[in-house]
This record gives structure tokens, sequence and C-alpha cells, in this order.
């Protein structure tokens, strides 16, 4: 099983090379965080693919699909949906927002204000939405997709601690290199796009990879091994906050489901060593003295890890 599962994810990573010319690290951890069940956070200056990325990955899965551009007038109702009153029935009616699909995009989310960046928080951490009273469940598959310029001042709103730490990841895909650029000029004439691409996969295939990923072993000296890294952010100074438990299960959880995709049935210190970045980076705020000597926060992250003796005899 575990094999039929890597060749299914790798025809999904085909079927994304396909319109997105990038880094093939940046949609392995997209894939990753789809089968850990997570939501990513896709930062990085406009024009480098973010959306792109986000739509080749929705078009491979035969999956619903809703989109918010979001802006300074956005309203909390704009995402989870409004109820109205159906004259015909004499009674309310509940009509669904974008945030109630398999994958919801939310485009440039600082640049509308907490309010409405908060109703997401419901959905994200519990699969319902709550409107007028009533709560709605959002069944089966469900991933936020979230842009954002880091760049941009002007009319933005800065994530809120505690909206960062309801994305599993957090990643920025810079510019392509030479090549990669030379394809993207190359599919750009060809008018290769993430909308004409064609699902070679199913929500049901979806959510048997991420039943599968939750059964990849993980053993006790490998727990040990994240809770040490864990702890070790807790102490660092440079750090107003450390990682926090949520952080520690979406490592966990993460390094599973990247096991999986190695065609593995368990987890390896290497998975955690791939992961520790995107999962824990931007929930670890600078405090002022580190931000005020410009001290680098990936920096003292692999600083710490390097002083983390790795485990040793973690296969089955």
């Amino acid at each position: 099983m575990v094999q039929d599962a890597a060749k299914l994810i790798g025809k999904i990573k085909e079927n994304i090379n396909i319109a997105f010319a990038g880094k093939e690290s940046t949609i392995d951890r997209l894939i990753c965080c789809l089968i850990s069940g997570g939501h990513l956070l896709l930062e990085d200056v406009p024009g480098v693919g973010k959306t792109t990325l986000a739509l080749s990955l929705v078009n491979s899965i035969s999956c619903s699909f809703g989109r918010v551009s979001f802006s300074p007038d956005t309203l909390p109702s704009d995402i989870t949906g409004v109820t109205i009153f159906n004259s015909a029935s004499k009674e309310f009616e509940y009509r669904p927002g974008p945030v109630m699909n398999n994958i919801f995009l939310a485009d440039e989310i600082n640049r509308t204000p907490p309010k409405t960046q908060s109703a997401l928080l419901e959905a994200m951490q519990e699969h319902k939405v709550t409107v007028d009273g009533v709560t709605h469940s959002i069944d089966g598959l469900f991933m936020v997709i979230a842009t954002q310029n880091p760049i941009e001042f002007t009319g933005t709103y800065p994530l809120p601690e505690a909206q960062l730490d309801r994305f599993m990841m957090k990643i920025s895909l810079g510019y392509p290199d030479k090549n990669d650029e030379l394809r993207l000029a190359a599919m750009f004439l060809d008018e290769k796009k993430a909308e004409n691409l064609e699902p070679v996969c199913t929500v049901s295939d979806i959510t048997d990879l991420q039943e599968l990923a939750k059964k990849v072993t993980v053993k006790n000296n490998v727990l040990e091994y994240v809770h040490t890294i864990i702890s070790a952010t807790r102490s660092e100074k440079r750090f107003m906050t450390g990682a926090s438990p949520r952080a520690m299960l979406a490592l966990i959880r993460a390094a599973q489901a990247n096991a999986l995709m190695n065609g593995r049935d368990y987890v390896k210190p290497d998975d955690i060593k791939q992961l520790y970045v995107p999962v824990l980076l931007h929930r670890l705020p600078l405090s002022i003295e580190a931000r005020m000597s410009h001290d680098n926060p990936e920096t003292i992250l692999h600083s710490l890890l390097a002083n983390i003796e790795v485990p040793v005899d973690v296969a089955q």
C-alpha cells in the first residue's frame, strides 16, 4: 500500500509540473501539507507563481474549490456564508460561503482586517463554521491555502500569532533558477495553464492517503527528538515565544506524510530535519532585542538543531 501511495503522489507531482515551473521541494511541501491534513501559507513577492501552484494542485484533484481575493472591505460572511429568509418556504436558509469546499484559496490574506481573518479560525481548526448561531460542518477533505506578500505594508494587516499557528507550514517559492524560468517561458508560449489541467485523482484518493499517513510508525526515540527540538525553541531567548504543542503535533504529522511520500512506513530523523523549518519558523516571532540585532530566525533554528543529538535505529 505504501508503494501504491508513492506512485499516486508521483502522478500528482507530475501533473502539477505541467503548469508550474519551480523548485521540486516546493511541490513536495505542498503535497506533504495536503496529506498531513494541514493548511499552507505561501509567502513571497508577486509574480513568482503562488496562485499558479495552488491552482495546479486544485485542478489535479477532482474536488470542490472556493476562492476569495481578500481586500479591506471583505466581510466574514463573504467567507463563511450567510443566512437568508426564503419567502416561499417561510424559513431561513443557509447559503454556504466559499470556505465550504474541499480546498479554499485565500488570496492576499493579509489585505483584510483581523475580524475577517478570524472568520477562518474555526474552519481551520475544527472544520466547521458558525453562522447566526448555527454550526455547519465541512466534511471530508479540507485545506486552506493562503497567499501573502511579505514586502508590502500599506493597506495590509499582519496575521496574528493565533492565526499563524493554524497553518501547518509556511513556505516561500523564491525566484526560479535559469532552467525553470526558461521552462516557464516555454509553458507560457504553449499556453499550458493550471486551469487546463486534468484531474489525476479524487477526493477519496487523498483522504485514503491521509489515513495511510496517520498509520506511519513514529518510534519513541523520534518522538523524544521532536520534543527536544520543541523544548529548545522555548528556552531560546531570541524567540519571543517557543513552539506550541500544536506545532509539535504538526511536525509529527508532517513527518509521517513525508515518510509516506518517500515510500516508507516509518519516520526517520531526516523527515524531521526536512520539515522543522517550514513547520516551526512562522510560529517563532523574534524578541525585540533579536530584531534590533537583525538576527535571522532560520539561522537560529539551524543552530538549535545542530546541538541536538540525532536518534539512531528508527527502522522497524
